[in-house]
């Protein structure tokens, strides 16, 4: 007898393709040079990623995209296949005497995008190919099913689409079918301007995915003009599209492209898609960390997902509400992208913001009911006078381990001097310091030169305390900013000092706050050295 119970199956995830174009959309990036290192390192973290496709440059238009294919063929790569970018033949010229298809041919990629033209603006136009629009289509079709005996896979990048689409539909869909008719493995729809809407992309992706069937696997590839790439590539998937490009951070020419940082989130975490191998997207904010340390851009601190400021909290209502329900002020889990909650303390702070911070620092508040609120007052009075404890977490432990009595003074200062002299128009100014300290009723008096009166400082400090602490040795002043507080006064003007250092295994933030810059310095210098000490006398 046959058993009516039915048998229950889960249904596969939809599965959209991640196709990156860091290393050639990207690299048009007006504050970008890859070297051919950086390009082969960023590579390899984008396979690590899970990233299916990466667009590694144009054969044949400069040696470096060259070396670069080369290079990559004898790197292994687990997951990602490396493409090669490329345009169609020259109106009038047959695909086999083409040296440009050679060179993409001889580049023995996983596979080639071609672009070509859909926008009979750039056809017949000024400034267009120059012939006519029949041909354009002939040079589509043949251009592909040529390439379609040399390489495994072949994609048509429908440059300009969208422009197109609204300019002569009928025209723009003809380009489509002759790339699909000559074995275009995708068709992939290009916002080249930037400039479309959400709403315009939708409709026109259901349009076209009506037209030429679910046989057919679409792409979406979206510039930032408009500050939508992100909006348009995730309402084109909505649409029906099976492949996303972009690149890592959005960087690209003019505004940018399709931020995979924000869109992959968008795929995964939003839409219910799969477009990551499982467990991989933690691992998304080290990448896009990884490629501001190759390409020498700032950190956006404040960019969606994998920014340092994405999951930051500083109004003591939010903190409290974050401390018993995250997702009441988070709209995901930090750590699903491999990011970090992160709770600021300020004169906004109230008293969650401090018992949070505390058991970061792993300080036990509970001792004392009142010490958050002083800890609170504290922080408040000194924000008044100009102190800023958001990015200066070391000055932030040291002020709360003072207030609870439980911090040990590891030296004293008896005094410092500062001398800078210029003794001519063609000779740099010579800076020395000499500094006094008492440790442990030793006293240690020294003095020391340096590149400017901070420096000097800087190095009589360490020269003096290196007498009594030889770890003092393995600190290193990473980063020195200096932000007026107000400007009214003039050079008058009362200055925030902050202060990176770091040594072998962690890196820490200081700040000082005076209308001295010596005095500020002095301060944020002061409590980089006692953090290290402190936190050296902590591991024992």
């Amino acid at each position: 007898m046959k058993s009516l119970r039915k048998t229950s199956r889960v249904k596969p995830l939809r599965r959209i393709e991640v196709y990156d174009t860091t290393l050639r959309d990207g690299a048009q990036s007006e504050d970008v040079a890859f070297s051919l290192e950086d390009k082969a390192a960023i590579a390899l973290k984008l396979d690590q990623l899970g990233i299916d496709y990466i667009e590694a440059g144009w054969p044949g238009a400069n040696p470096k995209d060259d070396r670069l294919f080369k290079t990559l063929a004898k790197l292994n790569f687990s997951h990602a296949r490396i493409m090669a970018f490329g345009s169609t033949v020259k109106p009038g010229a047959s695909p086999e005497h083409d040296p440009h298809l050679k060179n993409l041919i001889d580049a023995h990629a996983g596979g080639i995008t071609i672009f070509g033209k859909t926008w009979d603006a750039h056809v017949i136009g000024p400034g267009g190919l120059g012939c006519t629009l029949e041909e354009n289509l002939r040079i589509i079709r043949d251009t592909i099913a040529y390439l379609k005996g040399f390489a495994p896979l072949v994609f048509f990048d429908a440059e300009h689409f969208f422009d197109g689409f609204k300019a002569d539909r009928a025209y723009a869909m003809a380009t489509l079918k002759a790339a699909a008719q000559a074995g275009a493995d995708r068709l992939v729809l290009c916002d080249t301007n930037g400039g479309s809407m959400p709403f315009f992309v939708s409709e026109s992706v259901k349009a076209i995915r009506q037209e030429l069937g679910k046989r057919v696997r679409l792409g979406i590839h979206c510039h930032n003009d408009g500050d939508l790439a992100v909006a348009n590539s995730l309402c084109a998937v909505a649409a029906g599209v099976d492949q996303v490009q972009g690149t890592i951070n959005g960087i690209g020419e003019r505004c940018g492209n399709a931020n995979l940082c924000s869109l992959i989130p968008g795929l995964s975490l939003k839409m219910g898609l799969e477009s990551l191998p499982a467990g991989k997207l933690a691992q998304l904010t080290e990448v896009s960390r990884h490629l501001e340390e190759v390409a020498n851009l700032s950190h956006n601190r404040h960019q969606p997902y994998v920014g340092q400021s994405a999951f930051a909290h500083k109004g003591g209502v939010h903190v409290s509400a974050v401390m018993s329900a995250p997702d009441s002020y988070e709209h995901i889990d930090p750590g699903l992208v491999g990011n970090q909650r992160k709770v600021l303390v300020s004169e906004q702070s109230g008293r969650s913001n401090i018992l949070y911070k505390a058991r970061e620092f792993n300080l036990d508040l509970s001792k004392d009911k009142t010490a958050a609120q002083e800890i609170v007052k504290i922080i408040k009075d000194l924000e008044n006078l100009g102190f800023q404890f958001e990015g200066a977490d070391a000055s932030l432990e040291l002020l709360m381990k003072k207030a609870m009595g439980e911090h040990r003074r590891f030296f004293k200062l008896r005094g410092f001097r500062v001398i800078t002299e210029k003794h001519t128009e063609d000779t740099d100014p010579v800076s020395e310091a000499t500094i006094m300290i008492e440790v442990d009723g030793n006293i240690e008096h020294t003095a020391s030169m340096g590149n400017g009166p901070v420096n000097a400082l800087d190095n009589a400090l360490r020269k003096a305390l290196g007498k009594f602490y030889r770890k003092i040795n393995d600190v290193t002043l990473l980063d020195y900013k200096v932000k007026v507080v107000s400007s009214k006064q003039g050079t008058e003007s009362v200055v925030r000092v902050l202060i990176e250092s770091g040594d072998k295994t962690n890196h820490w933030n200081t700040v000082g706050v005076s209308s001295n810059i010596l005095e500020a310095s002095w301060m944020a210098l002061v409590d980089s050295m006692d953090f290290k000490l402190y936190k050296d006398q902590v591991k024992g």
